[in-house]
């Protein structure tokens, strides 16, 4: 990573993490972009270059989560079942959840808990169960046409969106990484029934 690219990421993370606590205080539709630039120390300028919409600091942590998921399944042994692959793929983002279980409980119950953010999060899950597919097609040698590749990366993320809304009505007080192996052991017998070649 060049000095730029660090100086990049430092401001977008002060701005994503000022907007995160503000947030939390005040709730989405009592927080302005001003309020978020004075809390980061940044001119609004400076905000609108590293992101269009209030929503989009929020989601912010998100868009690295889908390249994470699809990076995680091509790593995946070739042998394996396919409700094991996926079991792993989803687990990177609920772990990443899991170990900074505070902050990320925030930004989770704030994400699920606001229609806006809401839409935003399908969103980026609908691009990430069609990474996952391709993902998927490529692996099982499959027929590009075929239905098997999405519906599968779609029942992974619901299981994952599952997982994330027993956390976040909790408090954190349930296991994610626990729920997620309970969701996958329902899936597997769905997943596993495809014959690969």
């Amino acid at each position: 990573m060049t000095m730029a690219e660090r100086k990049r990421r430092l401001v977008s993370d002060e701005l994503t993490e000022a907007a995160l606590q503000l947030l939390a205080l005040k709730g989405f539709d009592g927080v302005t972009v001003d309020e978020i630039v004075n809390a980061a120390g940044v001119s609004k300028r400076t905000f609108f270059r590293y992101f269009a919409s209030k929503e989009d600091v929020v989601v912010q942590f998100l868009a690295d989560m889908g390249v994470g998921m699809r990076t995680e399944l091509t790593a995946r042994p070739a042998a394996e079942r396919p409700s094991e692959a996926l079991l792993h793929t989803v687990r990177v983002p609920v772990a990443a959840c899991a170990g900074h279980s505070e902050r990320m409980l925030r930004v989770v119950q704030l994400i699920l808990r606001t229609p806006a953010l809401r839409a935003r999060f399908l969103e980026r899950q609908a691009q990430w169960r069609d990474d996952l597919a391709t993902e998927l097609t490529a692996r099982l040698s499959l027929d590009p046409t075929s239905l098997y590749p999405q519906l599968a990366a779609g029942a992974a993320l619901t299981a994952f969106d599952a997982v994330l809304q027993r956390w976040s009505n909790s408090d954190a007080k349930e296991d994610p990484m626990a729920l997620l192996t309970e969701a996958f052991t329902l899936l597997a017998p769905s997943l596993d029934g495809i014959t690969a070649h």
